[in-house]
């Protein structure tokens, strides 16, 4: 055999290999977030393994761009300190544009300030005359003039409208100062918590660059983090030197536009930074931002390098946020200080997520089948109880409305249990804790011989799944409360309402029901009695003789208990609570040791809205999401 043929296999072998390769790498933008969907639904983040990507491993497609957005005013020195810090950045063989943004100056009293105006008109020209001639190596220089002052709501809002899902913008204002690193920092990030399907959340907006030093809920927790943490993910924007993701920014733009054309101020009680808007109105921009993220339940990926170092420092020069200058908020860090590996960067799943209280957000944690409940379980009790709360008959906005009064009081310990939707999948994306119903069926193999069909099915499933639940939380020796979102609680002490010489008690007519763990109550929910519950509630559903307002799991379990002898104390729901209906009511009704408030199933929903607006307990807005903001420190 002649020496060229003895290789040409292996020859066809590499090529393969190698267009194989590049096949795969320069595919995997199509798993990039194409359709990202602001109803929160999440991506599948399993489609390749979770590893820690390097820089060497690029997913990043060939239409990828990265446009910087300089905002600046009229602060020369600032402005020609930024670029020179934008120009010495590394961006290896990248094409980068840079789009300046120069506002003008407001107008004066030329009969009383014209020499104001001299100054202020030399000021700008000087600043535009060093723009102009600024020589940018990287890619497009374009200059914005503006005719008139604008101010920096307009500066940010204005300056991108993304042209495709793979264009990016990373936005400082003039006093901003970035490190040479912050380029391939930033397109990392990118490459690994954009285009890596497995490291891909759409709650991320995008990342900051600047050191963390705020916590914007009052009386929220201080902002520590440990000395290992290098990337982690917070809700609040950074404003000097902010990498925004294109689909979040166009959601938030359409969002803008809406609640500025209706009127609609961005209040959220709660933040420091209502107080900021309140004050200075419509000067600032980050309020809008804010309330947006809020609504949406949105993240932005920010850094930790310790020894107060950051990729971008804002030298806080006087201006609109500023007074007078105050310095430097930071050190640059750069290859000198370098002490570590800045290029390394974790799988999404092992960063820590923090909400504006800076308290520790669990978002995707999710239950499908039997084994994955201990450990929920297990995160979410309280006092040894458990909350369990059935969305079957409880519309999204009552449900927001009683997650913001959970939220409110710091009740932790609920689990939301309800039927495969959109809905659920975002209250999981949000950091909920969640049973999907649908799937945990499946794992009740016995469900499949018992041979209930037709119209009552759908029932039968629901009692099923949550009569095995509360078996896992009694396996526990967790206390389990079941109620439905029909049901408020009035104050933190709910569902304090526990006799414990009873190891059961039901309402009368609400779906509130309590089961204690303890030897008896353990003994009988077993197989057997839940295959009873099943049967007792198909019988009973048959029969058409059935109040609707009884057709819940709490009425079901509480006659099949009774059925085998057990003793049941019967809540007075108008003696814990107060029911509202047709009639108005108002705070006072409420006094005298109320637990909760609750209504009818059957009730209107803006009828609900009315009278829980005359008891200071409708906690939604317009977006239904919380009007407020509640830290609890931990």
């Amino acid at each position: 055999m002649s020496p060229k043929r003895s290789y040409l296999p292996l020859l066809l072998l590499s090529s393969t290999a190698l267009l194989l390769y590049y096949y795969y790498d320069s595919s995997l933008h199509l798993f990039a977030p194409n359709s990202f969907n602001p109803s929160g639904t999440p991506k599948t983040h399993n489609l390749v393994p979770t590893f820690t990507r390097s820089l060497n491993s690029n997913p990043i497609p060939s239409n990828f761009t990265l446009t910087i957005k300089l905002l600046a005013f009229d602060r020369f020195d600032s402005i020609s300190r930024c670029l020179q810090s934008l120009s010495n950045a590394d961006y290896g063989d990248d094409r980068v544009n840079l789009h300046i943004f120069v506002d003008h100056f407001k107008e004066l009293d030329l009969t009383n300030e014209s020499a104001i105006l001299d100054e202020k008109l030399k000021e700008s020209h000087r600043i535009l005359d060093f723009v102009d001639g600024f020589l940018w190596r990287f890619g497009e220089k374009f200059v914005h003039y503006r005719t008139g002052n604008v101010g920096l709501q307009a500066q940010w809002l204005e300056a991108w409208w993304p042209s495709s899902d793979d264009e990016f913008a990373f936005v400082v204002e003039d006093d901003v100062e970035v490190s040479p690193l912050y380029y391939k920092f930033l397109k990392g990030l990118i490459s690994n918590y954009y285009y890596t399907p497995s490291n891909f959340h759409p709650s991320v907006y995008g990342a900051s660059l600047q050191r963390p030093r705020f916590v914007a809920g009052k009386r929220g927790n201080k902002l520590q983090l440990d000395s290992e943490t290098r990337l982690f993910l917070y809700q609040m924007v950074g404003t000097w030197g902010q990498l925004l993701f294109p689909k979040p920014w166009k959601e938030f733009r359409l969002w803008y536009d809406i609640h500025k054309a209706k009127s609609i101020k961005p209040i959220l009680q709660g933040m420091v930074t209502t107080g900021w808007y309140k004050k200075m109105g419509e000067r600032i921009w980050t309020p809008w931002f804010i309330k947006f993220i809020h609504s949406r339940g949105y993240f932005n990926i920010y850094t930790n390098f310790l020894r107060e170092r950051a990729l971008s420092v804002s030298h806080r020069d006087a201006g609109v946020n500023y007074g007078k200058t105050a310095g430097p908020d930071s050190k640059l860090l750069d290859e000198s200080s370098l002490d570590f590996n800045l290029w390394k960067m974790q799988p999404l799943s092992h960063l820590k997520w923090y909400d504006f209280c800076f308290r520790e957000v669990l978002p995707d944690r999710a239950v499908r089948s039997f084994d994955e409940l201990g450990s929920l379980l297990n995160s979410v009790q309280k006092r040894r109880t458990v909350i369990l709360v059935s969305l079957y008959r409880t519309s999204q906005t009552i449900t927001m409305n009683l997650l913001c009064h959970f939220e409110r009081l710091n009740i932790q310990n609920y689990i939301l249990i309800g039927v495969n939707s959109e809905f659920l999948t975002d209250l999981e994306r949000r950091g909920h804790h969640v049973i999907y119903a649908e799937q945990m069926i499946n794992d009740i193999r016995r469900y499949k011989l018992m041979g209930f069909q037709g119209s009552n099915e759908e029932l039968i499933k629901e009692i099923l799944v949550m009569a095995y639940v509360i078996r896992k939380c009694l396996e526990y020796e967790y206390n389990a409360w079941v109620i439905d979102g029909n049901l408020l609680p009035v104050s933190e002490t709910f569902p304090d309402m526990t006799d414990i010489s009873h190891d059961f008690m039901a309402a009368k007519d609400i779906e509130l029901l309590f089961i204690k763990s303890s030897p008896t109550s353990t003994k009988i929910w077993v197989d057997d009695f839940i295959y009873k519950l099943a049967s007792t509630t198909d019988s009973l559903m048959h029969r058409g003789t059935l109040a609707s307002d009884h057709r819940h799991f709490g009425y079901f379990a509480a006659k099949c208990l009774e059925k085998k002898g057990q003793r049941i104390k019967r809540l007075d729901e108008m003696i814990y609570g107060i029911k509202i209906d047709t009639n108005r009511v108002n705070r006072t009704s409420l006094e005298g040791g109320k637990k909760m408030i609750f209504w009818s199933s059957f009730m209107g929903l803006d009828l609900i809205q009315r009278r829980l607006e005359d008891v200071d307990m409708w906690a939604i807005d317009g977006d239904s999401s919380c009007t407020a903001v509640v830290c609890h420190r931990t």
